[in-house]
């Protein structure tokens, strides 16, 4: 007895050709590629806690983001690296004081992300 296959087959477009193959890449849109170092949740919520303040210290940030000193260290470097944030140390007292600000390049970055974001919404249909 022969099985019958009760969904409809379908051939790859690779299977059909090259022509088939560009046909099927030009119907999809384009999905921008977007910035992995912003993209890590902590990361994220660094740029995104700078966005909306003019600069946070490093326990207000650690609160905020719900994460360990060493865990928000790393990530602020990172950043602080790609020249996203600036970190400027001082005193209160005899304490000693992290602040962090997002930089234009930062900013821009991250407005960028957020384009880039936004745009996967739409090529997803929603």
């Amino acid at each position: 007895m022969a099985k019958s296959n009760p969904l409809p087959s379908h051939r790859s477009p690779r299977a059909a050709g090259p022509n088939a193959v560009e046909a099927a890449r030009s119907m999809q849109p384009a999905i921008p590629d977007f910035d992995r170092l912003i993209h890590e949740r902590i990361r994220l919520g660094i740029i995104s806690a700078l966005a909306a303040n003019q600069s946070l210290a490093f326990n207000e940030l650690k609160r905020l983001l719900k994460t360990t000193d060493g865990n928000l260290s790393v990530h602020a470097r990172k950043l602080e690296e790609a020249k996203y944030i600036a970190c400027s140390k001082s005193f209160e007292g005899r304490m000693p004081k992290t602040e962090y600000a997002l930089t234009a390049a930062g900013r821009k970055a991250f407005e960028k992300y957020l384009d880039h974001m936004e745009a996967l919404i739409q090529a997803m249909g929603r």
